[in-house]
């Protein structure tokens, strides 16, 4: 996957809802709310408004063909569909982006894609679209929509957990795992109280923020299945708050279930998984091919002074049954083609030689003949 952010998880935002309790009903395009002036227009599907500038208009026709069907799998997912037109508006860069946004609710300099989910409104930056994050950054705001127009009492960490887990964004993230890793190993995970308004503001705790709101929601679902994320929605629909709505939905308390995801998370995530993120994976393996390569040359040399005794052995018994030294030394061995080893080839064992005779039996013999 491509990195528009450090994590794709931080190129999505939910907004803050706008100040006041007003009422909000959707206007024309042609003077919709927005922080800037622009000129805009529109296109119709039977369940979405795609609000764009004339630079985004294609950006505008790909997405009234594709956000239907994608509204069809979360809905499906879900167990339901939410109620209402989405409004989806789209800029062509940073500035009419930022433009189109509602007064009161900037996106974060870091973020691709904004929701006001109590408006049902969307807000994305058109170039994010032809990235292979597009799909899944679409699939995340519409999460962030849907919830909001089941209720308003969802916690944030529970808001971004499930929009990562429907859309599977956590399944291709091990930066999240090794976030998530290193909190567990440096003490530092969220109690989910601290979490339920806001996440906080500085890019690593933020980090540790979505990657465990990940996981929990991924340690209920495990536990519990779908169903009872069905079941919470409900309650929620009714008008329970979302701790009676989470007890009522998967028959614990929502303190239980935090108690028991923190007891299993060093099982989860041990600490040898640090070795094999960022550049720390460069070193392991260069240190694994350390040790190799110095385990490979001390078998060589234990080998070649096993050999080297051998020779020394042969040589001395070649000593012994010859009585003194071989009689050409210098041809004692023959050495093989590679340098810096002497291995016995030929040894000089036996060298036959003719008896002195005395001078007397050479006369004798001179006589007869």
């Amino acid at each position: 996957m491509t990195f528009l952010a450090p994590l794709l998880a931080l190129s999505l935002a939910v907004a803050p809802p706008p100040g006041g309790d007003v009422p909000w009903e959707p206007i024309p395009s042609a003077g919709i709310e927005t922080s800037g002036p622009l000129q805009t227009e529109a296109i119709s599907t039977r369940r979405f408004k795609i609000v764009f500038t004339p630079r985004a208009k294609g950006s505008a026709q790909v997405l009234a063909r594709e956000l239907e069907p994608m509204r069809d799998d979360i809905a499906s997912l879900l167990g339901r569909d939410w109620p209402g037109v989405t409004e989806v508006r789209v800029g062509f860069g940073r500035e009419e982006y930022e433009a189109l946004s509602l007064p009161g609710g900037a996106p974060p300099p870091w973020a691709i894609a904004l929701a006001y989910p109590g408006r049902n409104i969307m807000l994305v930056e058109a170039t994010s679209l032809t990235t292979l994050d597009g799909p899944l950054t679409l699939r995340h705001e519409l999460v962030h929509v849907a919830l909001g127009q089941f209720g308003k009492v969802w916690p944030h960490w529970f808001q971004e957990g499930l929009a990562m887990e429907l859309t599977g964004e956590r399944k291709w993230q091990l930066e999240q795992v090794a976030t998530l890793t290193r909190a567990v190993t440096q003490d530092r995970v969220y109690d989910f109280d601290e979490i339920s308004e806001r996440f906080p503001q500085a890019q690593e705790s933020v980090d540790i923020a979505y990657a465990q709101s990940a996981a929990f929601v991924e340690f209920l679902r495990a536990r519990h299945g779908s169903g009872a994320f069905q079941r919470l929605i409900d309650r929620v629909e009714q008008g329970d708050n979302f701790e009676k709505a989470f007890g009522a939905a998967f028959w614990v308390p929502l303190s239980m279930e935090e108690e028991a995801f923190k007891k299993d998370l060093p099982r989860r995530y041990p600490w040898w998984p640090l070795l094999l993120s960022g550049g720390t994976v460069v070193w392991a393996v260069m240190s694994i091919l350390l040790v190799m390569g110095w385990a490979r040359r001390r078998r060589e040399v234990r080998e070649l002074r096993a050999r080297q005794l051998k020779v020394e052995t042969l040589h001395e018994a070649a000593r012994r049954l010859l009585g003194g030294a071989p009689a050409n030394e210098d041809d004692a061995f023959e050495y093989l083609p590679y340098a810096g080893t002497q291995t016995p080839w030929v040894v000089n064992i036996v060298q036959f030689s003719e008896p002195e005779r005395d001078e007397k039996t050479s006369k004798d013999e001179r006589s007869v003949s």
